[in-house]
């Protein structure tokens, strides 16, 4: 949950080089997860897509924005890249995350985060951090905020998909 992954592989590769090694693997390995968001979001569609949902059309909610659960820190985070993937085919994306300073988020990254997910209507929700707000939501909860037709996205594995 902290740094390791997404920062430090860059300093071990960094003194690697220095020493005289190349890093091949830890440079692959950083490729990979560098691309991870634009995956999430190819595959997000691919969802959409075989529900028969009209993505143009669809309104989308990110559920997190924080670099990881129950904490307001957004660096490092990936979800930029997750939105900026999504928006590719999907211009109507809200982002609600209750842990986040809001004007900072918006400062930083031109991204409006809202203050809580009253639409009716979302085609998409994507469970993008483990916050443990999300974690209780419930069945009815979901329900009230998505359209008839949509995909829940849980990134995480938040949710307990035999209840």
């Amino acid at each position: 949950g902290g740094h390791c992954i997404g920062v430090d592989p860059y300093y071990l590769a960094y003194k690697s080089l220095k020493a005289g090694h190349r890093p091949d693997m830890i440079i692959a390995g950083r490729k990979i997860n560098d691309k991870m968001a634009f995956y999430f979001a190819e595959q997000l569609k691919k969802l959409m897509m075989k529900k028969k949902i009209n993505i143009k059309n669809s309104k989308i909610l990110i559920m997190g924005f924080s670099f990881k659960e129950n904490c307001p820190d957004f660096r490092n985070s990936k979800i930029p890249d997750l939105i900026k993937g999504i928006k590719k085919y999907c211009p109507r994306v809200d982002v609600y995350d209750p842990w986040v300073n809001k004007n900072e988020v918006n400062e930083l990254h031109g991204i409006d985060i809202i203050e809580k997910p009253v639409d009716e209507n979302y085609s998409a929700i994507v469970l993008a951090v483990a916050h443990d707000n999300f974690k209780k939501m419930n069945a009815n909860q979901f329900n009230r905020i998505v359209a008839k037709n949509h995909v829940i996205y849980d990134i995480k594995y938040m949710l307990d998909i035999r209840n």
